[in-house]
């Protein structure tokens, strides 16, 4: 096998880079910001969307299924998503011709190894902090290259090759992908239990975040959130900064107070030399503005100063999929939002209700993985008191084995929610939902599609019937 490149420049523009499903949201981002350097791109994925036009349209050579005869002959490497695995048949060509596969992890730490790196970890909030970073950091002239797992309509995308210093990336701990990266500063804004298909419980978890946090360089900054649980310990093999954010008193960049009303968000920050800012986001709920204290904390580490970092988060509008609106009229309210871990169901759900009092709350929610929606079956029941209705389609299928599948269905989730006292119902597939929606709207009703997978099909469909 032909060496894995140590570096970008180890790459011949001349020759092809295939990625293998191309149209994820963090491979079209690499795939594009190879683009913007001069690499020939090719890539497959088996679904056909705006994202695919995008990067087609940007001159790469797409292929809408897998299949060994898209390696092509002067393919010199082969990048794979997470979900693809080794039988994958251009996997299977590319090493049979001797051709390098890596990991999207990889490729990303490759981008990284470049600049001033900046990563962005934690169970939640990820694409939110990375997005928030990445407009300031830009909107102030910095120039930033950037990896977000979303599409950020105020940034032209989700990606970018900046000319500047930094490099921003979501660090995501599934499969450990984040021990590719080269962080010169890191975040991490909570540890809890998921991907629970590849650790085996939340020790292994932490030992994970511990082993990516010494990768920090010692003139590198851990910017460590106060609700980490035993931060002592887990920042004991460090030998960089570690400063904290949050609402406690050892916070170095200290939320006072936050409130939130009418679709705004504001809050007071102590700032470690010790002076106040207020912050005003256009987003909802408390979540959000301890997302944006990070922002705040690592633009100040950057050199921004506070006060037009304030300036430019007021200015900032959500990234599609995170607590989107898609319709709003007459009392009908429709929204989408990625979430598909308990916490991240609770806590939009709790922001959502805190708004929409008056309104009956109807949740689409799409199980993503059965693995995981057996793995957290009775928190994910626990996590929709804040809901009228849940209604369950059948379990997103990514990643896992047939004998998984078999392990669970979507009526176990329905099931335990009743037990938990809420109202559920399953209905299997987006057509029957739909009309289940049509049929049953109240005058004053806020409809949100949750989940990783495709459900908030249901909810654009929906929203284009409203609004006919």
């Amino acid at each position: 096998m032909k060496q894995v490149p140590a570096s970008l420049t180890d790459l011949d523009r001349n020759r092809f880079v295939h990625f293998i499903g191309i149209g994820g949201t963090g491979m079209s981002g690499l795939a594009s910001s190879l683009v913007a350097l001069g690499y020939r791109i090719a890539g497959s994925d088996n679904s056909p969307g705006d994202i695919v036009d995008t990067l087609r349209n940007e001159g790469v050579k797409i292929f809408l299924t897998h299949n060994s005869a898209n390696i092509f002959s002067d393919t010199q490497l082969v990048v794979r998503s997470a979900a693809v695995k080794d039988d994958n048949p251009e996997v299977f060509a590319a090493r049979l011709r001797n051709i390098p596969v890596i990991k999207y992890a990889e490729m990303l730490g490759l981008l990284m190894k470049q600049k001033s790196g900046i990563a962005i970890s934690g169970t939640h909030g990820k694409t939110t902090i990375t997005a928030l970073v990445s407009f300031v950091l830009t909107q102030a002239g910095l120039d930033p290259g950037f990896v977000v797992g979303g599409d950020v309509p105020q940034l032209g995308g989700g990606s970018r090759v900046g000319r500047g210093e930094y490099f921003i990336a979501e660090a995501c701990e599934y499969e450990r992908s984040f021990l590719s990266l080269y962080p010169k500063l890191a975040v991490v804004n909570n540890i809890e239990e998921d991907h629970l298909d590849c650790y085996r419980d939340i020790e292994e978890i932490r030992n994970a975040f511990s082993k990516f946090i010494q990768r920090i360089p010692p003139d590198g900054l851990l910017l460590l959130s106060d609700t980490v649980p035993d931060k002592e310990n887990l920042v004991s093999k460090v030998d960089c900064t570690v400063k904290y954010y949050g609402q406690s008193e050892e916070a170095h960049y200290r939320l006072l107070n936050s409130s939130s009303q009418a679709g705004i968000t504001t809050g007071t920050v102590s700032l470690p030399q010790g002076d106040t800012v207020s912050l005003v986001l256009k987003l909802m709920g408390e979540h959000n503005i301890l997302n944006a204290v990070a922002a705040l904390a690592i633009s100040c580490e950057a050199g921004i100063k506070p006060a037009e970092t304030i300036e430019i988060l007021k200015k900032f509008t959500g990234v599609t999929r995170r607590m989107e609106t898609l319709f709003d009229r007459d009392g009908q309210i429709v929204m989408d939002d990625y979430a598909h871990h308990p916490t991240e169901v609770r806590t939009v759900l709790a922001s959502l209700r805190q708004h929409f009092q008056e309104h009956r709350c109807v949740v689409i929610f799409q199980p993503h993985q059965h693995s995981r929606t057996r793995f957290l079956l009775k928190d994910f029941a626990r996590s929709f008191s804040d809901s009228d209705l849940v209604i369950v389609p059948d379990i997103y299928f990514v990643r896992d084995s047939e004998t998984e599948k078999k392990n669970i269905h979507s009526r176990d989730l329905v099931n335990e929610i009743v037990k938990n006292g809420g109202n559920a119902v399953y209905i299997p597939s987006f057509g029957e939902i739909e009309q289940f929606l049509v049929n049953n709207l109240l005058p004053r009703q806020l409809t949100i599609t949750m989940g990783a997978g495709d459900v908030w099909i249901v909810g654009h469909r929906l929203a284009k019937r409203l609004d006919s």
